[in-house]
């Protein structure tokens, strides 16, 4: 057979042998005119004759064959199914594809890049800015007068080459241990910060000691985009342009390092004495650890948490230089906390001045925080000590001065640490209010300013004492409470007044013991509070719950949110300042609405939104009724109790109703008397500090003819006379309480016998007799309250409206009585 016809045999389907003499797997190209589907796709034959398939197939016939068999079993579905395929492409997937979302991306890439390199190249590097130079800021008493200006920015810059190279190291520890070798940025961080400004977040760290100084020096503190791209931009152009010391010098001489210190220099002086080339490692690193939270790690104002915080940040300072090979490690195992000088106030601050520019900058700081000007305390602090604000205070000053003439006739005046060493730890605290306007019309807060930096009347390390008793009164008013026998509680219901007697119903075990472990038997709250008897107040938290007395403590105006609410703190062991207690004596004096003491009047700035104390009365926080019973019975404790001879008696008074009760804490370390007449509130604490260390000491010992037996200072004594002289001396006018209440002293009548609840005490017969008690704890008669219900049982106390004080009373405090109680808590 010749190649045609072959040829023209595959053409016709057909199928022939190979010649013998070819390979059966070689084929024979076409020709060039046959085309290529010819051969490969060759028609069926026409013939019904079975295909050879004793040799090889015909060229392209298995390739051929395949397709024809996938043609025959799925061409249509195939075909089907491409347009099924075509239908099942979504919208979304036709839109973005890959390359459409890879222009996108590249697109928004080029335009960022763009966007950077355009504000690298029209944002300069500002000159200083102006906030940078801070102004003075004006302190005006109530009628306007100058109080004090604060303002002589408290800062010497000082060239690097001046500050120990280690010292250098311990900020960069602190800050950015990467100084030395980065950009100036920390883009990550920049970012994260960005991204908190956009969510509302607020300020976050993270930037580099670079960025720190243009945000200090260049720019501002306010947390936007704007101005974070700008420090972004100028950080990167200033690690450009100027050294790593340039940028580090101005660091460490721009930040503020509290006590109002501004730079390195003024920090070193402040904290240690010294000057900044003086400064060893271990100081340097308390410095720039203060950098992070410079209020909250001052040491001598810091609380125990933050004490904790800067030493652990100290340590990381330490090991970060280490770790930087900065330090020898052997060195740094040596090193121990070196505690900084106590602080020192800055010039024209002397006498009560400089406590009262400390707390109305505390009270300004609040309120920048709670109006949203600043995003925290340290901002807020930041802002005031900027400048530029005027501040007017609520204070008199005449009645500014009458406290401070009241404290040194009555007290300093008569103290000799040269005689008596106890003496020089004697501290004195007082706050004044007007309960009508929350008004604080006078404040003392130590010997002077620049000798003793803690402010006396606004610290809060101090026990309360028995000036907290009125509150657990209040509770029991308030909540309609009543004893273990289901007695409601009245000025008139009995309890057992034995000393070191247990409380019942109590899960935490507690039996305190009253003043000189007196024992009185069954007495009224009158006369317990009169006594300042322990034993029956401790019973009473108990009947009201202390979580109860806790919250109306709050309510009140004390801080007791981390509090335990246990038996114990009905002695007042919780910590309060003079501030607090005379806004909780004013709240009562309000009637039960809530008084919170202001310094600051008004507050302006023309950078920002003014501050202004126009509402400073509250809410109703204790029913009126219960208010008014409260003071009430504080009378009797005035003309009955423990401060009988320094207040009832004093020849100053002219009539003037007085409420008030005395307190001495545990161990004497603090006495009190806090009262009010119906127009002024005044608190009066004296406190046990050692004069080298702050510790808190004993009181007893400090002998000034005024003092009882051993020297002891109890709250009828220095307090009670200090507000005396006070109050008296500058409040002449005559005006009587407006009460709502048909209880206590101040409503006292002829009556019949009186009736009262059973006592709570498990030792109290059911029907208590008249003051079946000791002859240590004699008869005292009380009125007949007109809510007693009629189903008490009756006592046998003699009718009449005066009130026969226990032939062992308490001594008062008497400048020629030389007898008077030892120790304990109570009065």
């Amino acid at each position: 057979m010749g190649r045609a016809d072959e040829r023209r045999a595959r053409q016709s389907g057909g199928r022939r042998a190979a010649p013998k003499n070819r390979s059966p797997r070689r084929e024979a190209p076409p020709s060039r005119g046959t085309s290529r589907s010819a051969v490969e796709a060759p028609e069926a034959p026409e013939t019904t004759e079975a295909p050879d398939t004793a040799g090889s197939p015909a060229p392209g016939g298995r390739a051929a064959a395949r397709r024809a068999a996938a043609g025959k079993k799925g061409g249509r579905g195939v075909k089907a199914g491409g347009k099924g395929g075509k239908k099942d492409k979504s919208l979304i997937r036709r839109i973005f594809t890959w390359k459409k979302i890879l222009g996108a991306f590249l697109l928004m890439t080029t335009a960022v890049i763009g966007a950077l390199v355009w504000l690298y190249v029209s944002t300069p590097i500002p000159a200083g800015n102006p906030d940078a130079k801070l102004q003075s800021n004006v302190y005006k008493y109530k009628d306007g007068s100058i109080a004090t200006r604060d303002g002589d920015v408290n800062r010497e810059n000082v060239d690097l080459s001046k500050v120990p190279k280690e010292v250098q190291h311990t900020f960069v520890a602190a800050e950015n241990k990467t100084f030395y070798g980065d950009s100036g940025v920390d883009l990550k961080g920049t970012t994260r910060g960005i991204l908190n400004t956009l969510m509302g977040k607020g300020a976050q760290g993270g930037s580099t000691i670079t960025q720190q100084y243009v945000k200090n020096y260049y720019l501002s503190q306010e947390q936007t985009v704007t101005r974070k791209l700008k420090e972004l931009i100028i950080s990167l152009k200033l690690d450009r342009e100027e050294s790593k010391e340039y940028i580090l010098a101005g660091y460490i001489n721009t930040s503020y390092y509290g006590r109002g210190a501004y730079g390195i220099q003024a920090a070193a002086q402040a904290y240690y004495r010294v000057d900044a080339n003086k400064l060893t490692v271990e100081q340097g690193a308390y410095l720039a650890a203060l950098l992070q939270a410079p209020s909250q790690y001052d040491w001598a104002v810091a609380t125990d948490t933050g004490k904790r915080l800067v030493k652990a940040r100290w340590n990381y300072v330490l090991d970060n230089m280490v770790e930087q090979d900065w330090l020898d490690k052997s060195k740094r195992d040596k090193m121990t906390f070196p505690e900084p000088e106590a602080p020192k106030a800055a010039p024209g601050q002397e006498g009560q001045t400089g406590y009262l520019v400390y707390a109305a900058n505390i009270e300004l700081a609040n309120q920048l925080v709670a109006t949203g000007i600043a995003d925290n305390f340290e901002s807020a602090t930041a802002l005031i000590k900027k400048g530029g604000w005027n501040i007017e205070l609520n204070i008199d000053k005449k009645k500014q001065k009458a406290l401070e003439t009241a404290v040194k006739e009555q007290l300093t005046s008569k103290l000799d640490a040269k005689k008596r060493k106890v003496d020089g730890d004697v501290q004195a605290g007082a706050v004044s209010v007007d309960p009508k306007t929350g008004a604080v019309v006078a404040m003392y807060g130590g010997k002077g300013y620049t000798e003793h930096y803690v402010n006396n009347a606004t610290r809060t390390d101090y026990q309360p004492a028995s000036t907290f008793k009125p509150v657990i009164l209040a509770a029991a008013f308030d909540e309609n409470a009543k004893t273990q026998d289901g007695d409601e509680i009245t000025s008139n219901t009995l309890y057992d007044g034995t000393s070191k007697r247990p409380v019942v119903g109590s899960d935490i075990g507690f039996a305190p013991e009253n003043e000189d472990d007196q024992d009185y038997g069954d007495v009224t709250v009158q006369t317990a509070l009169n006594k300042s008897i322990n034993s029956v107040f401790a019973q009473m938290g108990v009947d009201v719950g202390m979580d109860k007395v806790l919250k109306v403590a709050d309510d009140l105006g004390m801080d007791t949110k981390d509090l335990k609410a246990v038996p114990a703190q009905t002695l007042g062991t919780m910590g309060a300042s003079p501030l607090q207690m005379a806004g909780v004596y004013a709240t009562l004096d309000n009637h039960g609405k809530k008084v919170t003491p202001a310094l600051i009047k008004t507050a302006t700035n023309s950078a920002y939104p003014s501050f202004k104390h126009t509402d400073p009365i509250g809410e109703q926080v204790i029913d009126r009724e219960a208010a008014d019973s409260v003071t009430s019975v504080l009378t009797g404790v005035v003309d009955d109790g423990t401060a009988k001879k320094s207040v009832r008696d004093n020849p100053l008074r002219k009539g003037q109703k007085v409420a008030g009760k005395t307190g001495t804490s545990d161990n004497n370390k603090s006495a009190w008397f806090t009262g009010y007449t119906p127009d002024l509130v005044t608190s009066v604490g004296l406190f046990g500090e050692k004069a080298k260390t702050g510790a808190q000491v004993s009181l007893t010992g400090a002998t000034t003819g005024l003092t009882t037996v051993a020297g002891r200072i109890n709250g009828g004594g220095f307090p009670a006379q200090i507000w005396a002289a006070y109050t008296f001396g500058v409040s002449t006018e005559v005006t009587k309480f407006d009460l709502e209440t048909k209880q206590g002293a101040a409503v006292q009548t002829a009556s019949p016998s009186p009736t009262a609840s059973a006592s709570s005490s498990p030792t109290a017969s059911p029907t208590p007799t008249a003051q079946d008690t000791p002859t240590s704890a004699p008869t005292t008669q009380q009125p007949t309250p007109n809510n007693t219900p009629t189903s008490t049982p009756t006592t046998n106390e003699p009718t009449g409206n005066t009130t026969t004080e226990p032939a062992t009373e308490e001594p008062t405090v008497d400048p020629s009585d030389p007898t008077g109680p030892l120790s304990g808590d109570g009065q």
